[in-house]
């Protein structure tokens, strides 16, 4: 997956990253920064802090990445036992400081933050019925309608009114929720986006992925079981059912390119499950080439693993410069021509005259592949065999990934041999699905794949959306 300046080519992008934290006596806005540094690779339009003394919540939150947002002035007045953050990438609403999160309310209850990962596909019925109560809305996004379903619900205590609003909210969405004098983590029953948990410091601490949780030093790490709520306050943390779990449909995403790679999801290291992929690739499409390299950083691990399969030398054929896409000043027309020059640096004397195997994670629309391949033949390559390490993206995601449109979709209209005359490589290969399925161990029993197949698993109806395998009773229908 190739990253770029702007919002263009091959960029697909996960929607957000969340954290919260229940720790007394430490600097817990501080280290809900270090978490959410660490989870900057899920969306970097945005970032904020929500905090809870106890009597009050507090938040800070603009546009732009951790490192930009936050400082040492505005986190010092962030002072608390409890602390949620979030980085966003938008999909359902625009890239635009009122979407940012994450959210604060007061309600009947006290003050409420809530910080959400994914996307809700009856976010539309949802806003209709807040409108029918008279309750205002400032965004089209989705978590400011969780919030408010939150903040106005019936219910005694704040796990009443999480359980009612995932009752109604079909959909993905791994949450954090601060209240006044508790944390919540609540993942939706299938299970779309990763949450994972884990000890620090006597306290408690919730990430999207457990790479952060290692970040900041916690321990005994575990998976939050989908359809589940944790609670975290002066008692301690236990889990409880919010609704009943359905068949899981982890996003198959997070193992080819959203998680970072040393994050262990579904009990399986990234890392190793990348490297598996590129085997499998390997497998399915050989050539004789004398170099293998990967659209670095997220191919690296399958080029690793295509190149030990096929007994091929790998290499670095492509120098990223990782700090071009962290800026906010736009490069001027003569730049803006150079295009994939301002983020990629070829090699030539390790290109030059070499058969080259370029390994990619996925393309989406083609547009940056082409310009990849012409910079390493005017670089030297002799040939350039293209291989992608997951099928092709035939159809959008509705679950929360920017994955563009069917218009935009490149293989939704092409063939394989189309899509190679157009990029102007030498071949092109992409893994199977049943080559997926093997790398990631069972993945028919485990993940989403409806971007690959179409197979979705929601649909609409007179009465709004509804899942398709199994018309539970919290599916609003």
């Amino acid at each position: 997956m190739i990253d770029s300046l702007e919002h263009d080519g091959d960029r697909q992008s996960e929607a957000c990253g969340v954290f919260g934290i229940y720790a007394p006596g430490e600097a817990v806005a501080r280290i809900t920064f270090f978490g959410l540094y660490a989870l900057q690779h899920r969306g970097q339009e945005s970032a904020g802090i929500a905090v809870s003394d106890g009597r009050h919540a507090y938040v800070h939150k603009e546009m732009g990445l951790v490192s930009q947002v936050f400082n040492e002035d505005n986190l010092r007045p962030l002072q608390g036992d409890i602390a949620i953050g979030h980085v966003r990438y938008s999909t359902a609403d625009s890239s635009r400081r009122v979407s940012a999160q994450p959210f604060l309310l007061e309600s009947a209850l006290g003050p409420i933050a809530l910080a959400h990962n994914g996307n809700l596909v009856n976010t539309e019925d949802l806003r209709q019925e807040l409108f029918t109560r008279g309750v205002g809305l400032t965004s089209y996004c989705d978590t400011e309608v969780m919030i408010q379903m939150l903040a106005g619900a019936r219910g005694d205590t704040w796990l009443d009114r999480i359980r009612h609003m995932m009752s109604k909210a079909l959909g993905a969405y791994s949450l954090t929720i601060l209240t006044r004098d508790a944390l919540f983590a609540a993942r939706d029953p299938w299970g779309f986006r990763p949450l994972a948990m884990g000890k620090l410091n006597g306290g408690w601490v919730v990430a999207s992925e457990s790479c952060a949780l290692h970040t900041v030093g916690a321990h005994d790490i575990q998976e939050i079981p989908a359809g589940k709520i944790v609670m975290i306050d002066g008692d301690g943390a236990r889990i409880v059912d919010g609704v009943p779990p359905a068949r899981p449909h982890l996003c198959v995403f997070e193992y080819i390119y959203f998680a970072r790679p040393d994050s262990l999801i579904g009990g399986q290291l990234v890392h190793e499950v990348r490297q598996a992929l590129g085997r499998e690739l390997a497998r399915e499409h050989a050539v004789d080439a004398d170099l293998v390299i990967s659209i670095p950083d997220s191919a690296t691990a399958a080029a690793i693993g295509y190149a030990h399969e096929a007994g091929i030398p790998y290499g670095e054929g492509l120098i990223k410069n990782r700090y071009i896409g962290r800026t906010f000043i736009q490069p001027d027309d003569r730049l803006r021509k150079a295009g994939i020059a301002l983020k990629f640096n070829p090699l030539p004397e390790i290109l030059k005259g070499k058969r080259v195997v370029v390994v990619d994670d996925s393309i989406v629309r083609g547009n940056t592949s082409r310009p990849i391949a012409e910079l390493l033949r005017r670089a030297g390559a002799a040939e350039i065999h293209m291989r992608i390490s997951s099928p092709p993206i035939k159809h959008p995601c509705f679950m929360g990934v920017d994955m563009a449109t069917y218009d935009e979709l490149i293989a939704h209209h092409l063939s394989v041999q189309e899509i190679e005359r157009r990029l102007g490589v030498d071949s092109l290969g992409y893994l199977s699905l049943e080559g997926l399925d093997r790398a990631c161990k069972d993945l028919e029993g485990r993940c989403c794949s409806s971007c690959f197949t179409g197979d979705y698993l929601f649909e609409q109806k007179a009465g709004g959306f509804i899942a398709r395998e199994e018309q539970r009773r919290f599916c609003v229908g």
